[in-house]
Protein backbone atom coordinates (compact mmCIF):
# COMPACT_ATOMS: atom_id res chain seq x y z
CA UNK A 1 0.00 0.00 0.00
CA UNK A 2 1.66 3.39 -0.79
CA UNK A 3 1.67 5.91 1.77
CA UNK A 4 -1.12 8.24 -0.13
CA UNK A 5 -3.36 5.46 0.34
CA UNK A 6 -2.56 4.41 3.68
CA UNK A 7 -3.31 8.27 4.62
CA UNK A 8 -6.58 7.60 2.72
CA UNK A 9 -7.76 4.98 4.64
CA UNK A 10 -9.54 4.80 7.59
CA UNK A 11 -7.69 3.38 10.77
CA UNK A 12 -8.62 -0.33 11.89
CA UNK A 13 -9.77 1.03 14.76
CA UNK A 14 -12.93 2.68 13.61
CA UNK A 15 -14.15 -0.75 12.55
CA UNK A 16 -14.02 -1.90 16.10
CA UNK A 17 -15.77 0.36 17.36
CA UNK A 18 -18.43 0.44 14.72
CA UNK A 19 -18.95 -3.45 15.62
CA UNK A 20 -19.36 -2.69 19.27
CA UNK A 21 -21.73 0.26 18.57
CA UNK A 22 -23.58 -1.83 16.50
CA UNK A 23 -24.35 -4.62 18.85
CA UNK A 24 -24.93 -2.07 21.26
CA UNK A 25 -27.54 -0.73 19.19
CA UNK A 26 -28.92 -3.95 18.08
CA UNK A 27 -29.59 -4.34 22.05
CA UNK A 28 -31.03 -0.63 22.93
CA UNK A 29 -33.48 -0.17 19.51
CA UNK A 30 -34.52 -3.77 19.69
CA UNK A 31 -35.46 -3.30 23.04
CA UNK A 32 -37.16 0.26 22.18
CA UNK A 33 -39.11 -1.43 19.90
CA UNK A 34 -40.91 -3.76 22.06
CA UNK A 35 -40.82 -1.29 25.26
CA UNK A 36 -44.26 1.05 25.06
CA UNK A 37 -45.91 -1.60 23.26
CA UNK A 38 -44.92 -3.95 26.57
CA UNK A 39 -46.00 -1.79 28.90
CA UNK A 40 -49.29 -1.73 27.63
CA UNK A 41 -50.46 -4.84 26.59
CA UNK A 42 -48.41 -6.15 29.66
CA UNK A 43 -47.99 -4.08 32.24
CA UNK A 44 -51.57 -2.42 31.65
CA UNK A 45 -50.74 1.16 31.08
CA UNK A 46 -52.08 3.60 29.75
CA UNK A 47 -50.49 4.83 25.59
CA UNK A 48 -50.07 8.22 27.25
CA UNK A 49 -48.37 6.95 30.37
CA UNK A 50 -46.40 4.34 28.44
CA UNK A 51 -44.95 7.39 26.37
CA UNK A 52 -44.04 9.54 28.88
CA UNK A 53 -42.30 6.65 30.77
CA UNK A 54 -40.31 5.86 27.01
CA UNK A 55 -39.45 9.83 26.80
CA UNK A 56 -38.10 10.24 30.39
CA UNK A 57 -36.37 6.52 29.73
CA UNK A 58 -34.77 7.80 26.41
CA UNK A 59 -34.03 11.31 28.17
CA UNK A 60 -32.26 10.26 31.03
CA UNK A 61 -30.34 7.50 28.72
CA UNK A 62 -29.07 10.57 27.00
CA UNK A 63 -28.62 12.91 30.31
CA UNK A 64 -26.35 10.19 32.01
CA UNK A 65 -23.42 10.36 29.42
CA UNK A 66 -23.07 13.89 31.37
CA UNK A 67 -21.95 11.28 34.34
CA UNK A 68 -20.24 9.04 32.41
CA UNK A 69 -17.96 11.56 30.34
CA UNK A 70 -17.48 13.23 33.46
CA UNK A 71 -15.90 10.24 35.10
CA UNK A 72 -13.89 9.08 32.03
CA UNK A 73 -12.25 12.33 31.60
CA UNK A 74 -11.66 12.54 35.25
CA UNK A 75 -11.24 8.92 36.69
CA UNK A 76 -11.89 5.80 34.80
CA UNK A 77 -10.78 7.02 31.30
CA UNK A 78 -12.76 5.43 27.86
CA UNK A 79 -11.98 2.19 28.10
CA UNK A 80 -12.96 1.28 31.21
CA UNK A 81 -16.15 2.89 30.92
CA UNK A 82 -16.97 1.14 27.76
CA UNK A 83 -16.92 -2.14 29.71
CA UNK A 84 -18.16 -0.93 32.77
CA UNK A 85 -21.31 0.50 30.39
CA UNK A 86 -22.05 -2.75 27.95
CA UNK A 87 -22.38 -5.09 31.59
CA UNK A 88 -24.63 -2.95 33.20
CA UNK A 89 -26.98 -2.42 29.37
CA UNK A 90 -26.68 -6.27 29.56
CA UNK A 91 -27.86 -6.89 33.05
CA UNK A 92 -30.78 -4.41 32.34
CA UNK A 93 -31.94 -6.38 29.54
CA UNK A 94 -31.97 -9.91 31.57
CA UNK A 95 -33.63 -7.66 34.71
CA UNK A 96 -36.84 -6.84 31.76
CA UNK A 97 -36.59 -10.08 30.32
CA UNK A 98 -37.52 -11.41 34.23
CA UNK A 99 -39.94 -8.78 34.50
CA UNK A 100 -41.95 -10.17 31.20
CA UNK A 101 -41.37 -13.45 32.83
CA UNK A 102 -43.26 -12.82 36.07
CA UNK A 103 -46.49 -11.68 34.78
CA UNK A 104 -49.09 -11.46 35.03
CA UNK A 105 -49.04 -13.84 38.28
CA UNK A 106 -47.46 -11.11 39.97
CA UNK A 107 -48.11 -7.60 38.03
CA UNK A 108 -46.69 -5.30 40.29
CA UNK A 109 -43.32 -7.02 40.67
CA UNK A 110 -42.99 -7.21 37.18
CA UNK A 111 -43.49 -3.33 36.98
CA UNK A 112 -41.10 -2.79 39.82
CA UNK A 113 -38.18 -5.29 37.91
CA UNK A 114 -39.01 -3.39 34.35
CA UNK A 115 -38.36 0.15 36.08
CA UNK A 116 -34.97 -1.41 38.37
CA UNK A 117 -34.10 -2.24 34.39
CA UNK A 118 -35.23 0.81 32.56
CA UNK A 119 -32.84 2.56 35.81
CA UNK A 120 -29.97 -0.21 35.41
CA UNK A 121 -29.74 0.29 31.10
CA UNK A 122 -30.04 4.36 32.01
CA UNK A 123 -26.59 3.64 33.59
CA UNK A 124 -25.03 1.32 31.32
CA UNK A 125 -25.80 3.71 28.90
CA UNK A 126 -24.59 6.61 29.81
CA UNK A 127 -21.29 5.22 30.53
CA UNK A 128 -21.24 3.74 27.18
CA UNK A 129 -22.51 6.32 24.98
CA UNK A 130 -20.35 9.55 25.38
CA UNK A 131 -17.19 7.36 25.16
CA UNK A 132 -17.38 5.61 22.39
CA UNK A 133 -18.08 8.16 20.05
CA UNK A 134 -15.23 10.46 21.78
CA UNK A 135 -12.71 7.52 20.58
CA UNK A 136 -13.74 7.92 17.22
CA UNK A 137 -12.50 11.23 16.85
CA UNK A 138 -9.26 10.57 18.94
CA UNK A 139 -8.30 7.90 16.14
CA UNK A 140 -7.18 10.57 13.78
CA UNK A 141 -4.49 12.81 13.57
CA UNK A 142 -4.97 16.59 13.75
CA UNK A 143 -4.30 17.15 9.97
CA UNK A 144 -6.98 14.48 9.27
CA UNK A 145 -9.49 15.82 11.21
CA UNK A 146 -11.32 17.07 7.65
CA UNK A 147 -12.30 13.32 7.73
CA UNK A 148 -14.52 13.30 10.71
CA UNK A 149 -17.47 13.98 8.94
CA UNK A 150 -16.80 10.86 6.77
CA UNK A 151 -15.94 8.74 9.57
CA UNK A 152 -18.85 9.43 12.14
CA UNK A 153 -21.24 8.67 8.81
CA UNK A 154 -19.54 5.24 8.54
CA UNK A 155 -19.73 4.65 12.46
CA UNK A 156 -23.23 5.93 11.84
CA UNK A 157 -23.48 3.41 9.22
CA UNK A 158 -22.51 0.59 12.23
CA UNK A 159 -24.65 2.40 14.53
CA UNK A 160 -28.27 1.59 12.32
CA UNK A 161 -26.80 -1.85 11.34
CA UNK A 162 -27.34 -2.84 14.86
CA UNK A 163 -30.45 -0.62 14.75
CA UNK A 164 -32.01 -2.61 11.85
CA UNK A 165 -31.01 -6.32 13.46
CA UNK A 166 -32.74 -5.57 16.52
CA UNK A 167 -35.81 -4.07 15.38
CA UNK A 168 -35.94 -7.08 13.02
CA UNK A 169 -34.83 -9.59 15.24
CA UNK A 170 -36.54 -8.48 18.80
CA UNK A 171 -40.08 -7.71 17.34
CA UNK A 172 -39.90 -11.35 15.26
CA UNK A 173 -39.16 -13.62 18.42
CA UNK A 174 -41.09 -10.65 21.08
CA UNK A 175 -44.04 -9.35 19.06
CA UNK A 176 -46.30 -12.35 18.43
CA UNK A 177 -49.78 -12.40 17.02
CA UNK A 178 -51.97 -15.35 16.05
CA UNK A 179 -53.50 -15.89 12.90
CA UNK A 180 -56.56 -14.32 14.33
CA UNK A 181 -54.51 -11.50 15.40
CA UNK A 182 -54.44 -11.61 19.23
CA UNK A 183 -51.06 -11.02 20.59
CA UNK A 184 -48.92 -13.14 22.82
CA UNK A 185 -48.13 -11.11 25.87
CA UNK A 186 -45.53 -13.71 27.13
CA UNK A 187 -43.21 -13.65 23.54
CA UNK A 188 -42.03 -9.78 24.85
CA UNK A 189 -39.16 -11.70 27.55
CA UNK A 190 -37.94 -13.58 24.22
CA UNK A 191 -36.97 -9.89 22.58
CA UNK A 192 -35.64 -9.11 25.94
CA UNK A 193 -33.14 -11.95 25.65
CA UNK A 194 -32.36 -11.43 22.25
CA UNK A 195 -31.32 -7.75 23.35
CA UNK A 196 -29.26 -9.04 26.33
CA UNK A 197 -27.35 -11.45 23.90
CA UNK A 198 -26.43 -8.82 21.69
CA UNK A 199 -25.52 -6.36 24.26
CA UNK A 200 -23.27 -9.36 25.07
CA UNK A 201 -21.31 -9.91 21.88
CA UNK A 202 -20.20 -6.13 21.69
CA UNK A 203 -18.70 -5.86 25.04
CA UNK A 204 -16.73 -8.97 23.87
CA UNK A 205 -16.07 -7.33 21.47
CA UNK A 206 -14.54 -4.50 22.53
CA UNK A 207 -12.33 -6.21 24.93
CA UNK A 208 -10.86 -8.51 23.01
CA UNK A 209 -9.88 -6.11 19.92
CA UNK A 210 -9.60 -2.85 21.87
CA UNK A 211 -5.75 -3.42 22.67
CA UNK A 212 -5.01 -4.41 18.94
CA UNK A 213 -6.71 -1.74 17.07
CA UNK A 214 -7.93 1.03 19.08
CA UNK A 215 -4.76 3.10 19.26
CA UNK A 216 -3.41 6.61 17.89
CA UNK A 217 -1.92 7.02 14.57
CA UNK A 218 1.53 6.40 16.40
CA UNK A 219 0.34 3.19 18.00
CA UNK A 220 -0.28 4.61 21.50
CA UNK A 221 -3.69 2.98 22.94
CA UNK A 222 -6.60 5.05 23.17
CA UNK A 223 -8.94 6.09 25.94
CA UNK A 224 -6.63 4.83 28.75
CA UNK A 225 -6.85 6.51 32.10
CA UNK A 226 -6.68 10.34 32.06
CA UNK A 227 -3.47 10.03 33.81
CA UNK A 228 -1.94 8.81 30.21
CA UNK A 229 -2.84 11.44 28.44
CA UNK A 230 0.31 12.48 26.38
CA UNK A 231 1.22 16.25 25.71
CA UNK A 232 0.71 15.67 21.54
CA UNK A 233 -3.02 14.78 22.16
CA UNK A 234 -3.66 19.20 22.62
CA UNK A 235 -3.04 21.97 20.92
CA UNK A 236 0.04 23.97 21.32
CA UNK A 237 -0.70 26.49 24.33
CA UNK A 238 -4.34 24.40 24.92
CA UNK A 239 -5.05 23.91 29.05
CA UNK A 240 -4.48 20.35 29.63
CA UNK A 241 -6.70 20.15 31.99
CA UNK A 242 -10.48 21.78 33.06
CA UNK A 243 -10.82 23.78 36.60
CA UNK A 244 -13.81 24.31 38.07
CA UNK A 245 -13.70 26.59 41.37
CA UNK A 246 -15.41 25.92 44.56
CA UNK A 247 -17.74 28.92 43.77
CA UNK A 248 -18.53 27.71 40.35
CA UNK A 249 -19.43 24.15 41.27
CA UNK A 250 -21.41 25.93 44.06
CA UNK A 251 -23.43 28.41 42.10
CA UNK A 252 -24.09 25.27 39.24
CA UNK A 253 -25.66 23.02 42.28
CA UNK A 254 -27.64 25.95 43.02
CA UNK A 255 -28.38 26.85 39.37
CA UNK A 256 -29.69 23.55 39.13
CA UNK A 257 -32.02 23.60 41.81
CA UNK A 258 -33.72 26.85 41.36
CA UNK A 259 -34.04 24.91 37.14
CA UNK A 260 -35.50 22.40 38.32
CA UNK A 261 -38.15 24.03 40.62
CA UNK A 262 -38.72 26.62 37.48
CA UNK A 263 -39.71 23.68 35.49
CA UNK A 264 -41.48 21.84 37.92
CA UNK A 265 -43.72 24.82 38.13
CA UNK A 266 -44.42 24.83 34.77
CA UNK A 267 -45.02 21.35 34.22
CA UNK A 268 -48.84 19.99 34.48
CA UNK A 269 -50.23 16.95 35.91
CA UNK A 270 -49.32 14.66 38.36
CA UNK A 271 -47.37 11.92 36.26
CA UNK A 272 -43.68 11.81 38.11
CA UNK A 273 -42.36 11.51 34.63
CA UNK A 274 -43.47 14.51 33.83
CA UNK A 275 -42.92 16.33 36.77
CA UNK A 276 -39.64 15.17 38.09
CA UNK A 277 -38.30 13.30 35.78
CA UNK A 278 -38.26 16.09 32.60
CA UNK A 279 -37.16 19.04 34.69
CA UNK A 280 -34.25 17.23 36.05
CA UNK A 281 -33.32 16.82 32.24
CA UNK A 282 -34.27 20.48 31.08
CA UNK A 283 -32.42 21.61 33.95
CA UNK A 284 -29.11 19.68 34.19
CA UNK A 285 -28.85 20.76 30.77
CA UNK A 286 -28.74 24.19 30.98
CA UNK A 287 -26.36 23.99 34.15
CA UNK A 288 -23.93 22.09 32.84
CA UNK A 289 -23.89 24.14 29.93
CA UNK A 290 -23.23 27.06 32.04
CA UNK A 291 -20.44 24.98 34.16
CA UNK A 292 -18.11 24.41 31.11
CA UNK A 293 -18.33 28.33 30.65
CA UNK A 294 -17.25 28.61 34.02
CA UNK A 295 -13.84 27.17 33.56
CA UNK A 296 -11.18 29.65 33.86
CA UNK A 297 -8.43 27.92 31.35
CA UNK A 298 -11.13 28.62 28.64
CA UNK A 299 -10.31 30.86 25.63
CA UNK A 300 -12.07 33.40 23.81
CA UNK A 301 -11.94 30.89 20.76
CA UNK A 302 -12.79 28.05 22.79
CA UNK A 303 -15.83 29.53 24.41
CA UNK A 304 -17.36 30.87 21.18
CA UNK A 305 -16.35 27.34 20.03
CA UNK A 306 -18.64 26.28 22.69
CA UNK A 307 -21.08 28.47 22.61
CA UNK A 308 -21.57 26.73 18.74
CA UNK A 309 -22.16 23.68 19.88
CA UNK A 310 -24.70 24.92 23.04
CA UNK A 311 -26.98 26.85 19.89
CA UNK A 312 -26.65 23.45 17.43
CA UNK A 313 -27.52 21.56 20.46
CA UNK A 314 -30.61 23.60 21.20
CA UNK A 315 -32.02 23.78 17.82
CA UNK A 316 -31.51 19.50 17.35
CA UNK A 317 -33.72 19.16 20.17
CA UNK A 318 -36.77 19.31 17.98
CA UNK A 319 -35.75 17.15 15.85
CA UNK A 320 -35.02 14.50 18.48
CA UNK A 321 -38.59 15.46 19.72
CA UNK A 322 -39.97 14.76 16.31
CA UNK A 323 -38.20 11.90 15.31
CA UNK A 324 -38.31 9.68 19.10
CA UNK A 325 -42.01 9.52 17.47
CA UNK A 326 -41.27 5.96 16.15
CA UNK A 327 -41.20 3.85 19.46
CA UNK A 328 -44.48 5.78 20.95
CA UNK A 329 -46.87 7.67 18.82
CA UNK A 330 -46.06 6.38 15.61
CA UNK A 331 -45.61 2.53 16.51
CA UNK A 332 -49.26 3.00 18.70
CA UNK A 333 -50.50 4.18 15.00
CA UNK A 334 -49.06 0.91 13.55
CA UNK A 335 -50.89 -1.24 15.94
CA UNK A 336 -53.89 0.36 15.60
CA UNK A 337 -55.09 2.37 12.67
CA UNK A 338 -52.23 1.18 9.83
CA UNK A 339 -52.88 -1.18 7.28
CA UNK A 340 -49.63 -3.33 7.90
CA UNK A 341 -49.94 -5.71 4.95
CA UNK A 342 -46.44 -5.64 3.70
CA UNK A 343 -46.44 -7.27 -0.02
CA UNK A 344 -48.52 -9.82 1.35
CA UNK A 345 -47.17 -10.22 4.96
CA UNK A 346 -48.93 -8.66 8.10
CA UNK A 347 -46.02 -7.27 9.60
CA UNK A 348 -45.51 -6.66 13.32
CA UNK A 349 -46.10 -2.90 14.86
CA UNK A 350 -43.25 -3.19 16.75
CA UNK A 351 -41.28 -3.77 13.43
CA UNK A 352 -42.24 -0.89 11.51
CA UNK A 353 -40.07 1.50 12.46
CA UNK A 354 -37.29 -1.06 11.26
CA UNK A 355 -37.46 0.70 7.72
CA UNK A 356 -34.98 3.92 9.76
CA UNK A 357 -32.20 1.75 10.33
CA UNK A 358 -32.23 -0.16 6.98
CA UNK A 359 -32.26 3.36 4.88
CA UNK A 360 -29.25 4.12 6.83
CA UNK A 361 -27.56 1.33 5.96
CA UNK A 362 -28.40 1.85 2.60
CA UNK A 363 -27.38 5.40 2.24
CA UNK A 364 -24.93 6.34 5.11
CA UNK A 365 -22.18 5.54 2.21
CA UNK A 366 -23.68 7.69 -0.21
CA UNK A 367 -24.27 10.45 1.90
CA UNK A 368 -20.74 10.43 3.39
CA UNK A 369 -19.49 10.21 -0.20
CA UNK A 370 -21.85 13.45 -1.63
CA UNK A 371 -19.68 15.12 1.27
CA UNK A 372 -16.21 14.11 0.20
CA UNK A 373 -16.89 15.13 -3.48
CA UNK A 374 -18.60 18.25 -2.09
CA UNK A 375 -15.78 18.96 -0.07
CA UNK A 376 -13.21 18.29 -3.16
CA UNK A 377 -15.18 20.48 -4.80
CA UNK A 378 -14.53 23.62 -2.17
CA UNK A 379 -18.44 23.39 -2.24
CA UNK A 380 -19.38 21.27 1.31
CA UNK A 381 -22.25 23.71 3.26
CA UNK A 382 -21.29 24.02 6.82
CA UNK A 383 -22.48 21.71 9.56
CA UNK A 384 -25.21 23.89 10.67
CA UNK A 385 -26.64 24.45 7.15
CA UNK A 386 -26.38 20.56 7.39
CA UNK A 387 -28.60 20.15 9.83
CA UNK A 388 -30.97 22.96 9.16
CA UNK A 389 -31.48 20.50 6.07
CA UNK A 390 -32.00 17.68 8.40
CA UNK A 391 -34.60 20.25 10.81
CA UNK A 392 -36.73 20.87 7.11
CA UNK A 393 -37.27 17.39 5.72
CA UNK A 394 -38.42 15.82 8.87
CA UNK A 395 -40.82 18.92 9.28
CA UNK A 396 -41.33 17.79 5.01
CA UNK A 397 -41.95 14.07 6.22
CA UNK A 398 -44.91 15.08 8.89
CA UNK A 399 -46.61 17.17 6.33
CA UNK A 400 -46.90 14.54 4.28
CA UNK A 401 -48.37 11.93 6.48
CA UNK A 402 -50.62 15.04 8.04
CA UNK A 403 -51.94 15.21 5.19
CA UNK A 404 -52.59 11.32 4.35
CA UNK A 405 -54.31 10.77 7.48
CA UNK A 406 -56.72 13.76 7.43
CA UNK A 407 -59.53 11.79 5.91
CA UNK A 408 -59.01 8.69 7.95
CA UNK A 409 -61.75 9.51 10.19
CA UNK A 410 -61.68 7.01 13.65
CA UNK A 411 -62.34 4.15 11.31
CA UNK A 412 -60.18 4.51 8.08
CA UNK A 413 -56.77 2.60 8.03
CA UNK A 414 -53.43 4.47 6.46
CA UNK A 415 -51.68 2.36 4.39
CA UNK A 416 -48.14 1.35 5.75
CA UNK A 417 -46.44 2.64 2.32
CA UNK A 418 -47.03 6.36 3.70
CA UNK A 419 -45.18 5.33 7.17
CA UNK A 420 -42.42 4.01 5.06
CA UNK A 421 -42.17 6.86 2.96
CA UNK A 422 -41.97 9.04 6.40
CA UNK A 423 -39.11 6.81 7.93
CA UNK A 424 -37.30 7.51 4.23
CA UNK A 425 -37.38 11.50 4.57
CA UNK A 426 -36.34 11.30 8.16
CA UNK A 427 -33.10 9.14 7.59
CA UNK A 428 -31.84 11.62 4.98
CA UNK A 429 -33.02 14.41 7.17
CA UNK A 430 -30.91 12.10 10.18
CA UNK A 431 -27.90 12.06 7.98
CA UNK A 432 -27.89 15.39 7.50
CA UNK A 433 -27.82 16.23 11.27
CA UNK A 434 -26.98 13.66 13.90
CA UNK A 435 -23.77 11.98 12.59
CA UNK A 436 -22.69 15.83 11.24
CA UNK A 437 -23.47 16.88 15.19
CA UNK A 438 -21.11 14.41 16.25
CA UNK A 439 -18.20 15.33 14.03
CA UNK A 440 -19.07 18.36 14.86
CA UNK A 441 -18.71 17.79 18.80
CA UNK A 442 -15.99 16.48 18.17
CA UNK A 443 -13.83 19.34 16.04
CA UNK A 444 -15.01 22.65 18.01
CA UNK A 445 -14.56 21.03 22.01
CA UNK A 446 -11.07 21.48 23.56
CA UNK A 447 -9.56 17.74 24.27
CA UNK A 448 -9.36 18.15 27.91
CA UNK A 449 -13.78 18.59 27.39
CA UNK A 450 -14.09 15.86 24.93
CA UNK A 451 -16.30 13.28 26.78
CA UNK A 452 -17.85 15.70 28.74
CA UNK A 453 -18.57 18.19 25.46
CA UNK A 454 -20.02 14.72 23.90
CA UNK A 455 -22.26 14.50 27.08
CA UNK A 456 -23.53 18.15 26.29
CA UNK A 457 -24.57 16.83 22.92
CA UNK A 458 -26.40 14.14 24.30
CA UNK A 459 -28.37 16.41 26.85
CA UNK A 460 -29.84 17.72 23.80
CA UNK A 461 -31.18 14.55 22.67
CA UNK A 462 -31.93 13.91 26.14
CA UNK A 463 -34.32 17.48 26.52
CA UNK A 464 -35.33 16.38 22.67
CA UNK A 465 -36.56 12.57 24.04
CA UNK A 466 -38.49 14.35 27.37
CA UNK A 467 -39.99 16.67 24.45
CA UNK A 468 -40.97 13.55 22.15
CA UNK A 469 -42.60 11.63 25.35
CA UNK A 470 -44.71 14.70 25.98
CA UNK A 471 -45.33 15.10 22.61
CA UNK A 472 -45.96 11.88 22.12
CA UNK A 473 -48.38 11.65 25.28
CA UNK A 474 -50.85 14.28 23.26
CA UNK A 475 -51.73 11.37 20.51
CA UNK A 476 -55.51 11.75 20.04
CA UNK A 477 -57.45 8.59 20.47
CA UNK A 478 -56.62 6.09 17.16
CA UNK A 479 -59.32 3.58 15.74
CA UNK A 480 -58.99 0.63 18.05
CA UNK A 481 -59.98 3.16 21.17
CA UNK A 482 -63.62 4.01 18.81
CA UNK A 483 -63.90 0.56 18.04
CA UNK A 484 -63.56 -0.35 21.62
CA UNK A 485 -65.85 2.24 23.43
CA UNK A 486 -68.65 1.22 20.90
CA UNK A 487 -68.20 -2.14 22.31
CA UNK A 488 -69.15 -1.14 25.50
CA UNK A 489 -72.01 0.92 24.08
CA UNK A 490 -70.41 4.71 24.36
CA UNK A 491 -70.07 6.55 20.87
CA UNK A 492 -66.79 8.06 21.90
CA UNK A 493 -66.62 10.99 19.15
CA UNK A 494 -69.89 12.25 20.76
CA UNK A 495 -68.12 11.93 24.02
CA UNK A 496 -65.09 13.65 22.43
CA UNK A 497 -66.92 16.28 20.67
CA UNK A 498 -69.17 17.55 24.17
CA UNK A 499 -72.16 16.67 22.56
CA UNK A 500 -72.93 13.73 25.20
CA UNK A 501 -71.80 13.99 28.84
CA UNK A 502 -70.79 10.36 29.99
CA UNK A 503 -72.06 9.10 33.47
CA UNK A 504 -69.60 8.20 36.06
CA UNK A 505 -70.24 4.44 34.84
CA UNK A 506 -69.17 5.23 31.55
CA UNK A 507 -66.50 7.21 32.61
CA UNK A 508 -64.85 4.03 34.45
CA UNK A 509 -65.76 1.67 31.54
CA UNK A 510 -63.65 4.34 29.38
CA UNK A 511 -60.88 4.51 31.63
CA UNK A 512 -60.67 0.59 32.70
CA UNK A 513 -60.25 0.12 29.11
CA UNK A 514 -57.46 2.82 28.21
CA UNK A 515 -59.40 5.07 26.27
CA UNK A 516 -59.68 9.11 27.77
CA UNK A 517 -62.86 10.73 27.49
CA UNK A 518 -61.22 14.20 26.34
CA UNK A 519 -58.86 15.41 23.55
CA UNK A 520 -55.75 15.98 24.84
CA UNK A 521 -54.05 19.68 24.90
CA UNK A 522 -50.57 20.80 23.98
CA UNK A 523 -49.55 24.61 24.29
CA UNK A 524 -53.17 25.36 25.07
CA UNK A 525 -54.61 23.76 21.80
CA UNK A 526 -56.89 20.71 22.25
CA UNK A 527 -55.74 18.41 19.44
CA UNK A 528 -58.40 16.85 18.04
CA UNK A 529 -57.40 14.68 15.54
CA UNK A 530 -54.15 12.79 14.00
CA UNK A 531 -53.68 15.89 11.37
CA UNK A 532 -53.49 18.47 14.08
CA UNK A 533 -51.18 15.93 16.08
CA UNK A 534 -48.82 15.61 12.89
CA UNK A 535 -48.94 19.39 12.05
CA UNK A 536 -47.47 19.84 15.49
CA UNK A 537 -44.12 18.42 14.30
CA UNK A 538 -43.94 20.10 11.53
CA UNK A 539 -44.55 23.78 12.66
CA UNK A 540 -41.64 23.11 15.37
CA UNK A 541 -39.31 21.88 12.76
CA UNK A 542 -40.12 24.00 9.97
CA UNK A 543 -39.58 27.40 12.57
CA UNK A 544 -36.34 25.70 13.99
CA UNK A 545 -34.77 24.97 10.67
CA UNK A 546 -35.30 28.24 9.03
CA UNK A 547 -33.75 30.16 12.27
CA UNK A 548 -31.11 27.60 12.12
CA UNK A 549 -30.12 28.71 8.76
CA UNK A 550 -30.67 32.54 9.16
CA UNK A 551 -27.66 32.05 12.29
CA UNK A 552 -25.29 30.37 9.82
CA UNK A 553 -23.19 33.23 9.32
CA UNK A 554 -23.04 34.62 12.98
CA UNK A 555 -22.10 30.48 13.47
CA UNK A 556 -19.51 30.81 10.78
CA UNK A 557 -17.68 33.30 12.70
CA UNK A 558 -17.84 32.14 16.02
CA UNK A 559 -15.91 28.50 14.52
CA UNK A 560 -13.06 30.12 13.71
CA UNK A 561 -12.34 28.42 10.30
CA UNK A 562 -13.62 24.79 11.39
CA UNK A 563 -16.22 23.96 9.35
Amino acid sequence: MSETTAKQAHPKGLWVLFGTEMWERFNFYGMRALLTLFLVNSLMMKEEEASLIYGGFLGLCYLTPMLGGFISDRFLGNRNCIMLGGSLMAIGQLLLFTSASVFPSNLELAKSLMYLALGVIIFGNGFFKPNISSMVGSLYPKEEKSKLDTAFTIFYMGINIGAFLGQFICPIVGDVKDAGGVRDIHAFKWGFLAAALAMMIGTAVFFFLKNKYVVTPEGRPIGGLPSGHDASDFEEGEATKAHFSAMSLGLAALAFLGLFFIFNYMTEGDNVVKTIIYPIIYASGITLAGLILSDKTLTKVETQRIWVIYIMSFFIIFFWAAFEQAGSSLTFIADNQTDRNFFGWNMPPSMVQIFNGLFVVIFAVPFSMLWDRLRAKGAEPISTVKQSVGLLLIAVSYFIIAHNVKDLGSSGLLSIYWLILLYLIQTFGELCLSPIGLSLVGKLSPKRFASLAYGVFFISNAAGYALSGTLGSILPATGDKFKKAEELGINLQDVLDKKVVPTAEQLKMLSDNQISAENPVFAGFEIHNLYEFFMVFVVLCGIASVILFLLTPVLKRMMHGVK
